[in-house]
């Protein structure tokens, strides 16, 4: 069985922050891999004008995870599934020989409550929360952080608790805490405007 961390979200665009904290987890779960899955849309960023289309984003994304485990796919656009919840049960029906575990940061846990069947995904699969400066009291006083706690698991570094992640009972949540990365999309986009650009030219 391969254990395979999934990261989703729009990589709009990919950064270093999405590099660090895939190779982190990687580590800490004993993971042979970790997927990011790059989004067609965000139901819940609908309208953002400054979204780039698809195939940048995933060769953003190719260009990062380059010389590590790590693959970047449009997986969720082929598979023709709009919401996290349909990707990740039609990921394990496709790949029965895979077990997974999704990732997500502290900011995403503070709004899953607003996904769509945010419960369905916790009974899908493990759920690995990693911190990001900033969110966490949101996070922790989050709704669906109240239906999560009870289900926590320990993340000792120091122990193999976390690693043991394929034996839990779902649902089951980690909170994992790495060195801060300040690095975000947002601050990508500032810093070059124009990054699209680099990976336009064989678009």
């Amino acid at each position: 069985m391969t254990r395979i961390g999934l990261l989703g979200g729009s990589f709009n665009p990919a950064h270093s922050g999405h590099r660090a904290i895939s190779l982190a987890a990687m580590r800490a779960l004993d993971l042979d891999e970790v997927w990011w899955l790059v989004s067609p849309g965000n139901p819940l960023k609908t309208g953002a004008k400054d979204m780039a289309p698809l195939a940048v984003r995933l060769k953003s994304a190719r260009a990062m995870a380059r010389r590590a485990p790590i693959r970047a796919t449009d997986i969720e656009a082929r598979l023709g599934t709009c919401y996290t919840v349909d990707t990740l049960k039609k990921l394990v029906r496709l790949y029965p020989r895979n077990q997974f575990i999704w990732m997500m940061g502290g900011d995403n846990l503070a709004q899953f409550h607003r996904w769509r069947d945010w419960r369905g995904i916790a009974r899908t699969m493990p759920i690995a929360v990693i911190a990001r400066p900033g969110y966490e009291h949101a996070a922790h006083a989050g709704s669906a952080m109240g239906w999560l706690r009870r289900w926590q698991r320990p993340a000792h570094h120091s122990s193999r608790w976390a690693k043991n992640w394929t034996k839990w009972r779902l649902p089951a949540l980690v909170l994992l805490r790495f060195r801060p990365d300040p690095t975000s999309a947002t601050a990508a986009r500032m810093a070059d405007p124009a990054w699209m650009r680099h990976f336009n030219r064989s678009t």
